[in-house]
């Protein structure tokens, strides 16, 4: 008996990495708890029980205080008795400590104590669990798929540990097999009774922080250093990194040689794509390199406090920057932390040319030099050949153009645009008083013409009209081929579907 009770409390210590005086006092509290029950007519709560060191065996006994007149027998001993059974030197007041049979206490009671040893082992454990894991949250960890219970899966972490992937934490896409070997990041420990103490993720951003730290070099030394990541699951992710060394190229670290550091990360998350942004201080650098592959044209800080921000791109990269459902700038916003509208360069361009017509309308003069790509001097050349307006020059032919101010075909047909775009803002402007007239006496179709002509976007003045702050922006990220682009808008009223060029022309109002 006293070797079995010994050898269980060591195996248990062993397997289970327990202090051994912490088992000692769970199974002390644990017979004390069945003693009492089983004894409570002979002793109450007397009951006391010691572990013999020297002979490895428990000893339960009932304590009862030495008194002259007893008035509670649970608790308490004549001098009589108490001299009878420990000699004449007891003297009233003092304790004794009297002797149960342990062969007494019944099934039951060595049960109650099993059970409640049972439990306090398991509290210990988990406090032992907890202690072990509470400063590793983030941290990468492997294990193996052990089973699934209602959509979340159970991973063995080894010697009897067990860690939980919820299924909200779980990658889209992802299908795993009891057995297979599986990384997750620590997410959560807890003291909870029941479940799993350890929540693990595979969906979450610090798992992609802890692959590339484990796949390069440079950032587990910090010669780069990860300032954000994001990510939609099995599905796209973006990762800002800087160098603190000039001569160290981050991007160019993260990929690795022909892209084997990247693409053993995108093997790992079962091939979510990844990229690899360029970190900057500046905000509006910092979107546009956040909105590859798209390349961006201009970047416009509207509002600072709000952290909000325009970013002007052409016709052709609109679908790319605003991306599948949105994702591509849904990505970058979060990534930036800025809010991030995106706006197409042609309708800019219509809504500029507006606004000049309208000012052209009212008889201001609009300089030729405020048409975007002619410069001072090629006005003075344009002026001796006698066209010395924007109305003149939308009159021009494209030869002259090209011939009086020595630039491309492409070039001349652009300027030449512009200029007839502004001609017709104007011509339409002229109309409306027309069309307000007709509104008076009635006429529903002009009053429909004058709702559509009274809609107009916010005022620009002549200079802002004339020059738009462009922010300078480092080299584009390289474009993707169409096959790879998946992207999108991060705001409910931005556009959350791709639009064809027509389709935009039409909502741009």
């Amino acid at each position: 008996m006293t070797s079995t009770i010994g050898q269980s409390i060591e195996v248990l210590c062993n397997e289970q990495g327990l202090d051994r005086e912490m088992v000692i006092e769970a199974m002390k509290d644990a017979v004390k708890a069945a003693a009492r029950k089983q004894f409570k007519d002979k002793t109450g709560d007397s009951v006391q029980v010691e572990w013999n060191q020297e002979e490895g065996e428990i000893e339960v006994s009932a304590e009862k205080t030495v008194v002259e007149t007893v008035e509670d027998p649970l608790s308490e001993l004549s001098l009589e008795e108490a001299q009878e059974l420990a000699g004449d030197e007891i003297e009233i007041g003092d304790m004794l400590l009297l002797p149960l049979a342990r062969e007494e206490m019944g099934r039951i009671a060595a049960q109650t104590a099993k059970q409640i040893l049972v439990q306090k082992v398991r509290e210990a454990i988990r406090e032992k669990v907890y202690d072990e894991y509470i400063d590793r949250k983030g941290e990468l960890i492997n294990g193996t798929v052990k089973r699934f219970e209602r959509g979340d899966m159970i991973i063995d972490l080894g010697n009897n540990l067990e860690a939980i992937v919820p299924k909200y934490e779980q990658s889209r896409g992802e299908m795993w097999n009891q057995g297979e070997r599986i990384r997750v990041v620590i997410l959560d420990v807890s003291k909870e009774q029941k479940g799993q103490q350890i929540k693990c993720s595979r969906a979450s951003s610090e798992l992609l922080k802890r692959l590339f730290e484990m796949e390069v070099p440079e950032i587990y030394d910090e010669t780069v250093v990860i300032k954000s990541a994001v990510r939609e699951p099995g599905d796209r992710a973006k990762i800002a990194v800087t160098s603190n060394e000039k001569d160290v190229d981050p991007v160019g670290a993260c990929v690795g040689m022909k892209g084997s550091r990247v693409q053993a990360i995108i093997k790992e998350l079962r091939g979510e794509k990844i990229d690899i942004i360029e970190w900057s201080d500046e905000p509006s650098v910092f979107a546009a390199n956040a909105l590859s592959p798209a390349k961006v044209s201009q970047v416009r800080i509207t509002d600072i406090e709000g952290r909000q921000m325009e970013v002007i791109v052409g016709e052709d990269q609109l679908s790319l920057a605003i991306g599948k459902k949105g994702q591509n700038v849904r990505l970058a916003t979060r990534l930036v932390g800025w809010e991030i509208k995106i706006v197409s360069e042609e309708l800019l361009k219509q809504e500029i040319a507006k606004q000049m017509g309208r000012m052209m309308a009212s008889g201001e003069a609009v300089p030729i030099t405020a048409l975007e790509g002619v410069t001072a001097t090629q006005a003075e050349t344009l002026a001796e050949h006698g066209i010395e307006d924007v109305e003149a020059l939308a009159a021009a032919s494209v030869d002259d153009l090209v011939e009086f101010l020595d630039v491309s075909m492409d070039e001349a047909e652009k300027i030449k645009a512009s200029a007839q775009s502004i001609v017709a803002a104007k011509d339409a402007e002229v109309e409306v008083p027309a069309d307000e007239a007709a509104i008076a006496e009635g006429g529903p179709d002009l009053e429909a013409t004058s709702a559509d002509a009274e809609t107009v976007s916010e005022e620009l003045s002549p200079e802002e009209a004339a020059e738009i702050v462009e922010s300078e922006i480092s080299e584009p990220v390289e474009e993707e081929t169409a096959s790879d682009i998946i992207s999108t808008i991060s705001n409910g009223d931005q556009a959350a579907e791709e639009k064809s060029p027509e389709d935009k022309e039409k909502s741009g109002k």
